[in-house]
């Protein structure tokens, strides 16, 4: 009896320990979390919810009612949201270019991020483009990993090709950039190309930033393995919800280069192997929580829709932590 008393504690001073690490951050950016929350949870249950719904669960993170308000309206205002109001009642949902970013950041957050590589580089030549309109497009780009190789070019060594058509023609220059497929034919470059590479996406950066995801998620991954009990489904929530928020802060931000590309050790698939881990534990007990705590302006939640349980490969739906 000690011994389960003794791990459900573990369990709930891992969560704890994880919510006030991220009450101390500095500012607490709110609207990221909502984003966070939305992409992860509430996308898949229909895409509305009740704002009170959010403000409500927002405030176990250690954020205000007043900064849930202001972060919805701006994400109103950037066109993320849109709201409908029933009464004294307002609900939000997600507007259509909004869950299309959220579809585009899904297929890089919830998919195993390295795939075999050919060798092959792609390269966006730009020469034809006035500054500003290069400046646009580097962002752009910079959201699909690619990095200048100069001052016109833009390279990524395996990037979505789909994407990359998209972002040209939403730039409205898909006639004056030139979309180029390339590769090095000298065996003795690849080391220099390594260096390059390293220095152009700042891997180093990266590389710190996916130590401190693992540093930061390990106690609580093992303290879940050791649970003898029914994981608590409030619990689940906050945990799955800070762990897509931070690692998809870190993991949008990196370029997916192939493993080829990479340093030996990498520390981006230990966080990847890490975070479909304790997704896949922590995602179907918080399901409870969702639907039951949460409503759309129709009643309920609705249950979550296919894709969520094709999250990081296939999440069982009866996969409720339990253990005798």
């Amino acid at each position: 009896m000690t011994n389960r008393r003794s791990h459900r504690t573990d369990f709930t001073l891992a969560c704890k320990r994880l919510v006030r690490r991220f009450e101390q951050q500095k500012p607490i950016r709110a609207s990221s979390l909502v984003i966070s929350v939305f992409g992860d949870s509430i996308a898949v249950h229909g895409g509305s919810v009740w704002l009170g719904n959010l403000i409500q669960a927002l405030q176990r993170f250690g954020v205000n009612q007043r900064l849930v308000r202001t972060s919805v309206f701006r994400l109103v205002k950037d066109g993320w949201l849109d709201s409908e109001q029933l009464g004294r009642r307002s609900y939000y949902r997600l507007t259509a270019s909004g869950r299309h970013r959220f579809d585009q950041a899904s297929k890089r957050i919830y998919a195993e991020p390295h795939q075999a590589w050919p060798g092959t580089w792609y390269l966006v030549m730009t020469g034809a483009l006035t500054t500003t309109e290069r400046d646009t497009l580097r962002k752009e780009l910079g959201w699909l990993g690619f990095a200048p190789f100069s001052t016109c070019v833009f390279a990524h060594p395996a990037p979505d090709l789909g994407a990359v058509k998209e972002c040209l023609a939403a730039a409205g220059c898909s006639d004056r950039v030139m979309l180029m497929e390339s590769r090095v034919t000298n065996e003795r470059q690849q080391s220099q190309l390594k260096k390059q590479v390293h220095a152009a996406w700042s891997l180093d950066a990266i590389a710190s930033r996916y130590r401190k995801f693992l540093k930061d998620f390990q106690p609580v991954y093992a303290s879940v393995c050791n649970q003898k009990e029914p994981l608590d489904p409030e619990l689940c929530f906050q945990v799955r919800t800070l762990l897509i928020h931070e690692y998809r802060k870190i993991h949008l931000r990196d370029p997916l280069l192939p493993d080829a590309l990479l340093p030996r050790r990498w520390d981006g698939a230990a966080a990847y192997q890490l975070c479909r881990n304790l997704y896949s534990t922590v995602a179907a007990p918080a399901e409870p929580y969702l639907v039951s705590e949460m409503e759309t302006a129709d009643g309920p939640l609705p249950a979550a829709d296919a894709h969520f349980y094709q999250r990081f490969g296939g999440l069982k739906a009866d996969n409720v932590h339990s253990r005798s």
